[in-house]
């Protein structure tokens, strides 16, 4: 059994490419979202059983996302219901061409952010689970929601189960120690928790804004990645914490809000193996071209679900990184054709591209 912990919110956005000076006064879309929450519908939608772990308020609104959960097979019998404390939302305002998509948070006082550690009966949660999956998101809610986050994995660590951390550093948000540099506070609680996991995942971003861990010749803010400097921020990620069996990172290539270029690399520690995907015909590194982007939100999140899916199932062979990290971007890459977090694919699907069927034709 998978678990994943953290908060999920009401995803609202304006359809189409809309902007909100556009759409409103009028109908707009109400979905769910959040880094965990992505991970656990994924792995349960890929075929893993797979729980859920966060806190909500007893409101009709909270009860139907939960609903939503169930019904793609997670499990969420173990929510914490509290009351003081409400649904987060977060709002989402769909780019195009050079104009990008932007994200407005409404989290204060949400309930995980409110629920102190004690609250939830995090032995009922972790009964049959072999892994563990948390993210730098909701740390950066709250101190509390960071506590309840650390004391969650030094448990699962403790009862033996495999600990999976993104590090998806906020901007917007570790604004909860005022006076306090959001960098360093996050560098701060993530230093804390990353000696208790197994596996990290980064985007080509977060290992500088977190771990102050740079790759040479890579200028995110213009779109150029040095793909193979990251071989060297995976082994100075280890070097830092010697813990880790696995450094995944993803790599994107902003062309515009409608095109990026997509991959992703693994360091199997273990192994002493570094796999990129995905590779042309001559095993070379070659990103997919995506240049039609229908929503890049919750790419990261399937990247992370379908690793651990890959991980799961084969992790000590020298062959498993490559296995793993060609699973991982295939699933994502797909992501980027589907609106809302939730990545609305199949394991058959992903190991279709994974294994270079790209043409996108129809399947009769």
């Amino acid at each position: 059994m998978f678990l994943a912990f953290g908060e999920v919110m009401a995803r609202i956005a304006p359809s189409d490419h809309l902007r909100w000076a556009q759409a409103l006064p009028g109908g707009v879309q109400v979905t769910w979202g959040g880094g965990e929450a992505n991970v656990a519908a994924s792995l349960a939608m890929l075929g893993k059983p797979a729980r859920y772990l966060t806190a909500l308020p007893p409101t009709p609104v909270a009860r139907a996302l939960v609903a939503s959960l169930r019904g793609l097979g997670v499990d969420t019998d173990h929510i914490h219901w509290r009351e003081p404390g409400r649904l987060g939302l977060y709002f989402v305002e769909v780019g195009a061409n050079q104009r990008g998509s932007t994200v407005l948070y409404d989290r204060d006082s949400s309930a995980i952010s409110l629920a102190a550690a004690g609250e939830y009966d995090f032995a009922a949660a972790l009964a049959g689970v072999h892994w563990l999956h948390v993210t730098g998101i909701t740390p950066a809610v709250s101190a509390q929601a960071c506590e309840a986050n650390l004391e969650l994995v030094r448990r699962a660590k403790q009862s033996g189960a495999t600990v999976s951390c993104d590090l998806n550093f906020r901007k917007k948000l570790w604004n909860w120690r005022p006076g306090v540099d959001r960098r360093q506070l996050a560098r701060e609680c993530m230093a804390q928790l990353l000696p208790h996991v197994d596996v990290v995942i980064a985007n080509e971003e977060d290992a500088a804004d977190v771990l102050d861990i740079h790759a040479e010749g890579t200028n995110v803010a213009q779109g150029r990645i040095n793909a193979a400097a990251y071989e060297q921020v995976a082994r100075d990620v280890v070097d830092r914490f010697p813990n880790l069996s696995h450094v995944a990172i993803t790599l994107r290539e902003s062309v515009s809000a409608n095109h990026n270029n997509w991959g992703g690399m693994l360091f199997d520690v273990a192994n002493d193996v570094v796999a990129f995907a995905p590779l042309d015909a001559a095993g070379e590194y070659s990103p997919y071209r995506i240049t039609h982007i229908v929503d890049r939100v919750g790419a990261g999140d399937s990247f992370a679900a379908a690793l651990l899916y890959a991980l799961d199932d084969d992790r000590s062979s020298p062959q498993a990184a490559q296995q793993a990290i060609q699973t991982a971007v295939a699933a994502s890459c797909l992501k980027h054709s589907i609106t809302g977090d939730f990545n609305y694919v199949t394991i058959e699907e992903v190991q279709a591209l994974a294994g270079g069927n790209t043409s996108g034709r129809v399947q009769r």
